[in-house]
């Protein structure tokens, strides 16, 4: 009865509300062509909306998120070598997400930390963006993203100009969608710096569901990724080259191979791990060592849904997530030998495994889908 008289309030508050159902919904992703936490939140909204296309610049045909759904490729897919070397098309990229047809939706969710949020929705749609970040090789990463390209040298010349170019682009494209949505007080707040946008916080979903809870203390340390730069996992490294403790190391990126040359023997790289053993691994575990500056940390609230502890940057979104002294521990400078020392003072048994898991289940999959269900219902009828 309180649910009705609920429901009727609203409809007089709004006489002519729209419900999500009734809405012609499409979903806008930069592209398919790997898995992260980006792919994460596109799979839980393809859940919310099975019936919704999904645009996107470029796709394997063997991704996940692309199997059993409608995915809608742009221009780029067509051409050479886009999706084994689809750094190159950077610059065309703009022009790509700009090429999108959307007439006819009533509601355009683009999910990005590229170029998604740049999509022109029809005048009378609501556009709502989950920006991971601002675009991290035009902002944070923009001389690391460089080093990383083929044909580096050649990309040094021109790079200037159209990543002066991209940025403004970029700055434009930001403030397109109506709403803007973030993972963490660290992504709003760098939102705020390169946009000028305000954003409202709703946490990634995470799989916490499968993951048990142990009590294990474990027989090595983890850390695991994406394997690319700005992840830092080169201190890691460096740290357990000087403890010559066991260290595994999940998922693969273009900065294996020069890990692997400095690992010494204690080190075992895994490369890719399916989901189900990727469990085992964070129940064998001591603790996760996440030392980058993240968006969020999703791998972390992996580990801790297992009810690992974890060792992390006292800045970032990890440092939001993991409460100091409670789910682990916080080192306050990106420095190996600070890692090595947080992982010598460390005492796993000082940790309660059912709290930690407790934390983690704030960042279910349908805690996630729940919060952004209301958002976009909010949005829909601010728009009445």
């Amino acid at each position: 009865m309180e649910e009705a008289s609920q429901q009727e309030q609203i409809l007089k508050t709004h006489p002519t509300r729209r419900e999500l159902c009734s809405l012609k919904v499409a979903l806008v992703h930069d592209y398919l062509v790997q898995d992260g936490g980006a792919e994460r939140v596109l799979s839980a909204l393809q859940e919310i909306f099975p019936d919704a296309p999904t645009f996107v610049l470029l796709y394997h045909k063997s991704h996940a998120q692309a199997k059993g759904r409608t995915v809608i490729p742009s221009f780029l897919q067509r051409w050479p070598l886009a999706l084994r070397k689809y750094q190159w098309y950077m610059p065309l990229m703009p022009t790509a997400v700009e090429s999108i047809n959307l007439t006819g939706f009533d509601l355009v969710i683009s999910t990005t930390s590229l170029f998604a949020k740049g999509v022109i929705a029809p005048a009378d749609a609501v556009h709502v963006c989950y920006c991971h970040t601002p675009t991290r090789f035009l902002w944070q990463e923009r001389f690391g993203y460089l080093s990383n390209l083929p044909y580096a040298r050649i990309f040094h010349v021109f790079a200037p100009f159209w990543f002066h170019e991209l940025r403004l682009w970029d700055q434009l494209a930001a403030g397109r969608p109506d709403y803007m949505v973030t993972n963490s007080q660290t992504s709003r707040e760098r939102i705020m710096r390169c946009y000028r946008r305000e954003a409202s916080v709703i946490p990634p979903p995470v799989d916490t569901d499968k993951i048990q809870l142990t009590t294990n203390l474990g027989t090595y340390w983890l850390a695991g990724g994406r394997l690319v730069k700005y992840k830092r996992f080169e201190l890691v490294i460096r740290a357990f080259n000087d403890l010559n403790l066991p260290l595994k190391i999940f998922g693969t990126g273009p900065e294996e191979r020069k890990l692997r040359r400095l690992a010494n023997k204690n080190i075992n790289f895994l490369g890719y791990v399916p989901e189900g053993e990727k469990v085992q691994l964070y129940q064998s575990a001591i603790g996760f060592l996440a030392p980058q500056i993240e968006d969020f940390g999703i791998t972390s609230v992996e580990a801790m849904s297992a009810g690992k502890p974890i060792i992390t940057c006292r800045k970032g979104g990890g440092a939001e997530t993991v409460i100091d002294g409670v789910i682990g521990r916080h080192v306050d400078v990106q420095h190996w030998e600070d890692l090595r020392d947080a992982v010598l003072r460390f005492d796993a048994s000082h940790f309660n495994p059912a709290t930690i898991r407790a934390h983690a289940e704030q960042y279910s999959r349908e805690r996630f889908q729940s919060s952004i269900r209301k958002f976009l219902q909010r949005t829909i009828d601010e728009k009445a």
